[in-house]
């Protein structure tokens, strides 16, 4: 509890900062710290789960926006970063409850961290970096931050493929940053420390295509095995989306993640999830936009999700939502949603069910 009262206090000591100016300016300093910036993001919610778990948590396969029927914060995040021609770093902080479920698996103050890295560009002529360290993950179009994201909630795609990740990238950028271009090499699947007994690294890549500022294409991909070495199970991964702006006003996203999983060590038979979405988004003006998504997760082998029922995760889900921009700072969100399942994998007055439905907002202040 001090550790949380010590965060909030120091981050409405930030935000009263930052509300000033946004860079860290005081002429006694040396010139390179006049390079680092503040940031900070804060993004309270309120979900009613139609089911009513009596214990308030969410299925266990949503890892933002879990708790049902309290008001929560989801994220309270401080950022600084540092940047130069030649060099760069960043370190955030988090707490909420989106770190205390997706990162459980981590051990003490790893939990709070939600980046922590160092990068040095490596060509004099061309924009090649390498980083190391922990970093947002380079797989799918959402993140933890979401006013970032074009719907309240996270797509279930996203809710379970990694967040976050640990280790070394090499990244390059065109002359004329119509191409991305990035290799990685990773402690594994969405993890900071690499599972016990575990010996093989991870491999990674994103390719990211921008013909006109209007559409973007995305590749990305992951090869590991996320157990340990005596259990050895190789995981193949690739994600794939498109993001098309058809004009001011409305923009749509579609993307198709398809993984693979040997079924035992050394077996030439492979567990297969595959899970395919559509956004579409409209702009009523600079402060109103509407979201609409439709989107299929079928894990029948539950390589991801584990279900014990006879067909495994086999779940569609649709929802909209409506944002509100109260200032250029402050987001609210207001969001229904349902999922509907071949099998009854939801609890209801203690009785399985096939369908969730809830109704959720939130509010995000970004500095």
């Amino acid at each position: 509890m001090r550790q949380f009262i010590l965060f909030f206090l120091f981050l409405s000591f930030s935000f009263t900062v930052l509300a000033q100016n946004d860079t860290i300016k005081v002429e006694n300093l040396d010139k390179p710290l006049s390079k680092v910036k503040f940031s900070a993001y804060l993004e309270t919610y309120y979900i009613y789960d139609f089911n009513e778990p009596e214990n308030h948590v969410r299925p266990n396969f949503f890892y933002a926006y879990h708790r049902h029927n309290e008001l929560a914060l989801n994220l309270g995040l401080i950022q600084a970063d540092y940047e130069t021609e030649k060099v760069r770093a960043r370190l955030a902080l988090m707490t909420g409850t989106y770190s205390n479920i997706n990162l459980a698996a981590e051990e003490g103050v790893l939990k709070n961290i939600y980046e922590a890295y160092a990068g040095v560009k490596i060509s004099k002529t061309k924009n090649i970096w390498i980083d190391a360290g922990i970093f947002s993950s380079h797989i799918g179009f959402e993140s933890a931050i979401g006013k970032d994201c074009p719907t309240m909630t996270r797509s279930l795609l996203a809710e379970n493929s990694p967040y976050y990740e640990s280790g070394i990238k090499i990244s390059y950028t065109s002359d004329n940053e119509k191409w991305f271009l990035s290799g990685l090499l990773l402690n594994g699947w969405q993890r900071i420390q690499r599972v016990e007994g575990n010996q093989t690294l991870a491999f990674g890549h994103q390719i990211t295509f921008t013909p006109t500022k209007k559409i973007t294409f995305n590749s990305s991909s992951f090869i590991g095995n996320d157990y340990p070495t005596a259990e050895k199970k190789m995981r193949y991964f690739h994600d794939f989306f498109m993001k098309v702006d058809f004009s001011d006003k409305f923009e749509i996203i579609a993307g198709f993640d398809i993984g693979a999983e040997q079924k035992q060590k050394e077996s030439s038979e492979y567990n297969v999830w595959y899970s395919p979405i559509l956004i579409a988004k409209y702009n009523f003006n600079e402060k109103i936009s509407l979201a609409v998504r439709a989107e299929h997760y079928n894990d029948e082998n539950e390589v991801i999700i584990v279900t014990e029922t006879q067909n495994g995760f086999q779940t569609s889900s649709y929802s909209i939502n409506l944002d509100y921009k109260i200032t250029e700072n402050i987001l609210w969100r207001i969001e229904y949603r349902s999922l509907k399942s071949k099998d009854d994998i939801f609890i209801k007055n203690e009785n399985s069910v096939s369908t969730n439905l809830f109704l959720g907002s939130s509010l995000a202040v970004g500095f």
